[in-house]
């Protein structure tokens, strides 16, 4: 891990898309979703903000947060456990007269006397329905050049078919923007229009006194989400300027999309793009080296430690502790922790929660426009 950055803090949301994905997110939050076989959504945005040496981080939780608190601990394997700074998790109702949340100006209103406390210069904020290896430093860099008051990070992309076609705004909104150089001059909320976009990537840098004063008016005029409330209504006003990031992005905005992006790190070329770059870190389980038991066939998988492989595995992420059986055929499926898939049993094209079982000889199959999701803890 690199040194610190003494000259930005981090602020996490991590529930804001929670709804875009309910059947993961009804005992967790969007952050705590799995991903990558042994990772939590969350690891990467730690991940990279440690690796940039911003090691003064809160996360502003809402609801469903203790998988959350399991996972991060004191924050020992971001090395986050510390006197200064490390790891600040804001829970709802923490402070007087603090409530629960709904956009990013409501919960940044909550911890304004936070904010005045610190001393860094620069806040960068980030969701956790991204998964990338950001180098917040060269946002941090590109900011300070460009002189603007707001950067924001975007890609260049089609817009998803999952957004495109989302009849419920209230489950996320999303924003494409206008440039002028790198200087937007436009955004537009959940636009419908086809062809490559400026695509944000809900990662934003600004001074932190701007930011406290920003909060301050906002909230009193009645603004609840920071792009549609500050940006949006304040483009002629302020200068906002774009950092296009082009590594490897993952954006979960379905079950279908959390499905097909865990598929894509069966691609050797896509995991390499992703975690090449710098290391990403998670909690640690002591777990014994995966077995492959004689008979055993596994081709094209991602395996986490601790896993039991008896039957046929093609295709497909293991998290830890997953025992498949003998004679059972594992295809296409994302199987999370301590998921025991019994003998005899075929499934494929399953996303199973943790600790499910799918018992002998049982059969379960989805498709790859509908994979079959079981809950946690289910018997099947």
């Amino acid at each position: 891990m690199v040194g610190s950055n003494a000259t930005a803090l981090g602020i996490v949301f991590p529930n804001m898309y929670d709804k875009l994905v309910p059947d993961l997110t009804s005992e967790r939050l969007m952050a705590s979703i799995p991903f990558g076989s042994r990772y939590r959504l969350i690891d990467f945005v730690l991940s990279s903000m440690v690796n940039s040496g911003i090691n003064n981080i809160s996360i502003l939780v809402r609801e469903n947060y203790y998988s959350l608190l399991d996972h991060l601990g004191s924050g020992g394997e971001w090395d986050l456990a510390r006197k200064n700074g490390g790891i600040n998790i804001v829970p709802p109702f923490a402070q007087k007269n603090a409530g629960m949340y709904s956009g990013r100006i409501e919960a940044l209103e909550n911890i304004l006397g936070y904010l005045k406390s610190q001393k860094e210069k620069y806040v960068v904020m980030s969701d956790c329905n991204i998964v990338a290896n950001f180098d917040y430093n060269a946002l941090i860099d590109a900011h300070i050049a460009s002189g603007a008051d707001v950067t924001v990070a975007y890609t260049k992309t089609e817009l998803p078919q999952n957004a495109r076609e989302a009849d419920d705004a209230s489950k996320g909104m999303y924003y494409t923007f206008d440039l002028d150089g790198d200087r937007v001059t436009k955004i537009y909320i959940n636009s419908q229009t086809s062809g490559e976009k400026n695509f944000g990537i809900n990662i934003y840098v600004m001074d932190r006194e701007f930011l406290i004063d920003t909060v301050k008016t906002s909230f009193v005029n009645g603004g609840v989400y920071f792009e549609r409330d500050v940006l949006l209504n304040r483009l002629d006003e302020l200068k906002v300027c774009g950092y296009e990031f082009t590594g490897y992005v993952s954006r979960i905005d379905s079950l279908k999309g959390y499905f097909d992006e865990n598929m894509r790190l069966l691609e050797e070329d896509n995991l390499d793009k992703l975690f090449d770059p710098a290391p990403v870190y998670t909690k640690i389980r002591d777990d014994n080296p995966t077995r492959y038991v004689s008979d055993a066939k596994a081709s094209n998988v991602m395996v986490a430690d601790g896993c039991v492989i008896e039957g046929t595995v093609e295709d497909s992420i293991l998290f830890r502790g997953v025992k498949v059986g003998k004679g059972a055929v594992v295809k296409n499926c994302i199987l999370m922790q301590d998921t025991v898939i019994e003998d005899g049993a075929d499934v494929e094209y399953v996303i199973s929660d943790k600790s499910v079982t799918v018992t002998e000889d049982k059969e379960l199959k989805g498709t790859d426009s509908f994979p079959v999701f079981v809950a946690k803890r289910q018997t099947v």
